[in-house]
């Protein structure tokens, strides 16, 4: 393959074949996950970035078991009762027993957990609203078309 001035490839490239696109994207979700990252809430500092990804699942989902949770996080059940633990020692979600099953426990935002998510999420999504707002309508059109597509590898 020839690429330009016989260097570097450029990135269409190199996203030509599927290999290639899958590296790009690993990279550039990355950075853009890191930078996202970096914006967060100031107040939320101390609350590590798996516990507020714990947050986001009780939000969406609904109240959960602690397993459910573990699986919807990818953890191992042992690592999700700690941060729920820590979560709860913070107040920001409550546990219960379960309804029909008093061997399981039911875990659910708090509205301090719902208030922290919500700073958290307004903050960073200013932070990529102002970026998207220096796109191109096109380049905005197009990631309008792909987020769905990114959106569903993230959970496959």
């Amino acid at each position: 393959m020839s690429y330009a001035n016989d260097m570097t490839p450029t990135v269409e490239q190199v996203a030509r074949t599927d290999t290639g696109l899958a590296s790009l994207l690993r990279v550039s979700v990355a950075r853009l996950s890191r930078r996202l990252r970096s914006e967060r809430d100031p107040l939320n500092e101390l609350l590590p970035v798996g516990q507020l990804s714990v947050l986001g699942s009780l939000f969406r989902n609904g109240q959960l078991t602690v397993g459910q949770l573990a699986g919807i996080e990818r953890v191992q059940p042992p690592s999700m009762t700690r941060t729920v633990n820590c979560l709860v020692d913070g107040g920001y979600v409550e546990r219960r027993p379960h309804e029909t099953d008093r061997r399981q426990v039911v875990v659910s935002l708090s509205a301090k957990g719902e208030e922290t998510l919500a700073a958290d999420r307004k903050r960073r999504d200013a932070w990529l609203a102002q970026r998207l707002r220096e796109l191109t309508p096109e380049e905005r059109r197009l990631l309008r078309a792909a987020a769905p597509i990114i959106e569903r590898l993230a959970h496959s």
